[in-house]
C-alpha cells in the first residue's frame, strides 16, 4: 500500500526531473542548455570528489548536500540522454533496481553466499554472464579515468580472480628492485621504476586489505595538516619551541 509519505517522495524526484527538462527547455537557463556530456564530466568528477571530501570530514549535513549535487549530474546526464531519444531517468532507475535483485540472489532468491568476499565474486561473476565477457576482457575495461592507484588495486582484484594473484614475496622484490632502480637508474629508466614501485606497493596494500588509494589520501591530508600547523607556530613566533619539543 502507498503511504501519504511514500507519494510525496515521488512527486519530490518527478519535480526534480521537470525542473531539470525546464532548465533545459527553449524558455530555459542560458547555461543549462548549452551543456552536453562531455562538458559535463569536469562537473561529475567535482561532485564526486566534493562527496569523498564531505564523507572523510564526517560532514554529514555537507555529505546530504554533496550527494544533492551529484544527484543533479545524474539527472543532467539522463535528460540530454532523454532529449536524443536514448533513455530517461527512469529507465535508469528501473535498469538499476533491476540489477541490484539479479545480482543479490541470495537475498532475492534462494542462493547461499555467506561472506561479503563472496558476495563481490558473485557480483563480478553475473556482470560477466550479464555481459559474456572474460575476466581478462573484463580487466580490459577497467576505466582509464580512475585515479591511477584505484586502477592499480582493480586491476589486481581481477587479476587474482583469474588465477594470477600475486604472493606477498614477489610484490615486495617488485618493490625492492623498482626502489633500486629509481635510486640508481638514468633519467630514462626513472619513470618506468616509479611506476612499478607504485604498482608494487598498491599490490601489497591490496593483498593486507587496505585501500592504496585512501591510504595515500589520508597521509596526504596529514602532510598538509602538519605544514599548516608549522606555518602557523612559525608565523606566531613559536616556531623555535615547537621545533625543540619535537626533538625532546
Amino acid at each position: 500500500m502507498t503511504t501519504k509519505a511514500d507519494a510525496e517522495r515521488e512527486d519530490v524526484f518527478a519535480e526534480l526531473v521537470e525542473i531539470m527538462a525546464r532548465l533545459r527547455g527553449p524558455e530555459g537557463c542560458p547555461w543549462d542548455r548549452e551543456q552536453d556530456h562531455r562538458s559535463l564530466r569536469r562537473c561529475l568528477l567535482e561532485e564526486t570528489y566534493e562527496v569523498l571530501e564531505a564523507v572523510d570530514a564526517e560532514d554529514w549535513d555537507g555529505l546530504r548536500q554533496e550527494l544533492g549535487d551529484l544527484l543533479l549530474q545524474v539527472v543532467f546526464h539522463a535528460q540530454l540522454a532523454a532529449e536524443a531519444g536514448r533513455f530517461d531517468i527512469y529507465d535508469v532507475v528501473r535498469g538499476l533496481r533491476d540489477k541490484l535483485v539479479v545480482r543479490h540472489p541470495h537475498v532475492f532468491g534462494d542462493k547461499v553466499i555467506e561472506t561479503a568476499e563472496a558476495v563481490v565474486d558473485q557480483w563480478e561473476a553475473q556482470k560477466r554472464r550479464e555481459r559474456g565477457e572474460t575476466i581478462e576482457e573484463q580487466m580490459a575495461k577497467v576505466p582509464r579515468a580512475l585515479p591511477a592507484l584505484a586502477r592499480a588495486q582493480t586491476a589486481q582484484k581481477q587479476a587474482g580472480r583469474a588465477g594470477r594473484d600475486w604472493a606477498s614475496d614477489d610484490a615486495q622484490a617488485m618493490l625492492e628492485e623498482a626502489l633500486r632502480s629509481l635510486l640508481t637508474g638514468n633519467s630514462e629508466e626513472i619513470e618506468g621504476a616509479a611506476g612499478r614501485l607504485l604498482f608494487a606497493a598498491a599490490e601489497l596494500a591490496r593483498l593486507r586489505g587496505v585501500d592504496a588509494e585512501q591510504a595515500l589520501r589520508e597521509e596526504v591530508g596529514r602532510f598538509i595538516a602538519g605544514m599548516t600547523s608549522a606555518h602557523s607556530a612559525a608565523a606566531t613566533g613559536g616556531g623555535c619551541e615547537a621545533g625543540e619539543e619535537g626533538r625532546s
